[in-house]
C-alpha cells in the first residue's frame, strides 16, 4: 500500500474508532488491523478489516426498512425513526446508496481505497 494510502486510511480508521455511530465490532476489527500494521499479520487483518466494513456499511435500501420497521420505531422512538427514514429517502433520491451517519461516512471512505488496501 502507498504511504499516502496507508496515512489516509490509518487517519479514517481513528476516526471511525471515535464514531459515535460505530458498530463495537468494526471498532475491534479497526484497533485489530491498527495494531497489524507493519507486521505478518497485517495482509490478514487488513482482509478481515475489510470484510467487516463490508458487512457494516448500511446500504439505504436496508436503513429505509429499519426504520419504517416495528423494530426501528422501537430502538429510535416514533418520531426519531420516521425521520431517519424521510431522510433515508431523500439521501436515496439524490442517488446514494448508503446511510451519512460518522460511521457509515468513514467506511465508505475507506471502502473507496479498498483495492488499493490489499
Amino acid at each position: 500500500m502507498e504511504k499516502n494510502v496507508r496515512e489516509l486510511i490509518e487517519a479514517k480508521t481513528r476516526e471511525l474508532i471515535e464514531a459515535p455511530t460505530c458498530s463495537s465490532e468494526t471498532k475491534e476489527a479497526a484497533v485489530r488491523w491498527l495494531e497489524a500494521l507493519g507486521t505478518d499479520r497485517e495482509k490478514a487483518e487488513t482482509e478481515s478489516y475489510i470484510s467487516e466494513l463490508e458487512e457494516d456499511i448500511m446500504p439505504i435500501e436496508q436503513l429505509i426498512a429499519f426504520a419504517g420497521s416495528e423494530a426501528g420505531k422501537s430502538y429510535f422512538g416514533a418520531d426519531t425513526a420516521a425521520g431517519i427514514e424521510a431522510h433515508a429517502k431523500e439521501i436515496k433520491a439524490a442517488g446514494g446508496k448508503y446511510c451519512d451517519c460518522p460511521a457509515c461516512l468513514l467506511v465508505k471512505e475507506i471502502l473507496d481505497h479498498k483495492d488499493e488496501m490489499l
